[in-house]
Parts: structure tokens; sequence; C-alpha cells
């Protein structure tokens, strides 16, 4: 793993993940150095957890108001909740999908 992929301290998500074909580091865009291939201009609505990992139908439940409304997705899920990532530009599509399904969301 690179050195810049290590986690920063206060880091709000930051993940690593390794296959035997490819890394994906899912961090702050100013933490990825110039020159590396990266898919900039996300941002990050996070379930409020910890959830029951025998929960069903959470991440569908987000999902599926999100591909209605023609909102791309990146997901990843930790132990304790979910993160779904979408484009900045249409951040403000998704937040108005997901509560006209219902869920709550806050911040900015």
């Amino acid at each position: 793993m690179p050195e810049w992929a290590a986690a920063r301290p206060g880091a709000a998500l930051h993940a690593v993940l390794r296959t035997p074909a490819e890394l994906t580091v899912i961090c702050a865009a100013g933490d990825v150095p110039d020159g590396v291939r990266a898919e900039r201009g996300w941002r990050a609505i996070a379930v409020v957890g910890p959830l029951d990992l025998a929960l069903t139908g959470v991440l569908v439940s987000l999902l599926e108001p999100l591909a209605r409304a023609g909102v791309a997705i990146f997901a990843v899920s930790t132990f304790d909740t979910d993160h779904v990532l979408v484009r900045a530009d249409r951040l403000d599509d998704a937040v108005r999908a997901l509560r006209a399904a219902g869920h709550r969301v806050e911040g900015g």
C-alpha cells in the first residue's frame, strides 16, 4: 500500500480495499497525490449506526430511490454502518430522493 493511502487522523471517511487486481483508496480528494488516477467530486451519505449485521434491506432501501432518481452511487460498508457516495453535482437530487422515500437526511 502506498504511504499516502494511510489513514489521516480525523478523516471523515477513509477506506482501503485490495483485490488481486486492484487497490482502491477512498479518502479526501486533497489526500491523493498529483499524478495518481482518481475519481474526484464525490460526497458521502452515512447511515446512522451501528447496524445489526443481521438486518436485511438497509442498502436497498437507500439505493432504490437513488436509482429511480438516476443518481449513480458507490457504496462502502463497515462493521457498524454503510456509506453511500454520490457525485457532488447530484447530492441535492440524492437528498431529495431519499427524503421523498421517507429517510431522514441530516448535515450539509
